[in-house]
């Protein structure tokens, strides 16, 4: 079933670029990764490891509420429930990463704060292997697939770096709030000198 997407551009004639399923599956792999690092007893500077967790995170979750999840409402049988069960697990992570942003590493609620935070990724990560990700592969035409994983990586770069649980999380709001608000949030951390992503660690 046809996700009914604008067509891309053409480039040499077909649609290029890596479907949403492998890029989401690698952006998982990082957040993992990432959140092994910020609650392990080894992690050095744990308050920029904190800052990219929590932006690597607001741009993720930003990205699916955009894209992935209005494709899964689109052609998933039973996608609109699992679209919404989907945003209310990532509105209580926005809301655990916004708790985790406001304490430093030397405040005694950092650890359990961080804790919290991964494991909500390690449920937001074990939900889509299981169930999301192999039912949008099943019933999507890999083009389409392509075209939602180019959009979501574009989208990506304009998504807010800081949790805003209380913003839109649907379409078509969310595509108009979330860039806006991302320019004030990188605004924020140009001038803090905040570490954003996990190569500037």
């Amino acid at each position: 079933m046809s996700l009914k997407l604008p067509p891309l551009p053409p480039v040499g004639g077909e649609t290029t670029g890596r479907n949403v399923i492998d890029v989401i599956t690698e952006q998982h792999g990082e957040l993992i990764a990432l959140c092994d690092r910020l609650t392990g007893d080894t992690a050095t500077n744990r308050r920029a490891v904190a800052q990219v967790v929590i932006a690597t995170l607001s741009r993720h979750l930003s990205g699916e509420e955009q894209y992935v999840y209005p494709a899964v409402r689109r052609v998933v049988p039973g996608g609109e429930l699992l679209a919404d069960r989907e945003l209310a697990e990532d509105h209580d992570l926005l809301v655990a990463l916004r708790r985790l942003d406001r304490v430093r590493p030397d405040d005694p609620r950092f650890d359990a704060l961080a804790g919290d935070v991964a494991a909500g990724v390690r449920r937001h990560v074990l939900a889509d292997a299981e169930t999301l990700l192999p039912m949008l592969r099943r019933v999507a035409p890999i083009e389409d697939l392509i075209r939602v994983g180019n959009r979501l990586e574009t989208a990506e770069e304009a998504a807010p770096t800081r949790p805003h649980p209380s913003t839109p999380s649907t379409p078509p709001w969310n595509k108009v709030v979330d860039p806006v608000v991302a320019v004030a949030d990188k605004v924020r951390d140009a001038v803090s000198r905040r570490t954003t992503y996990a190569e500037d660690l």
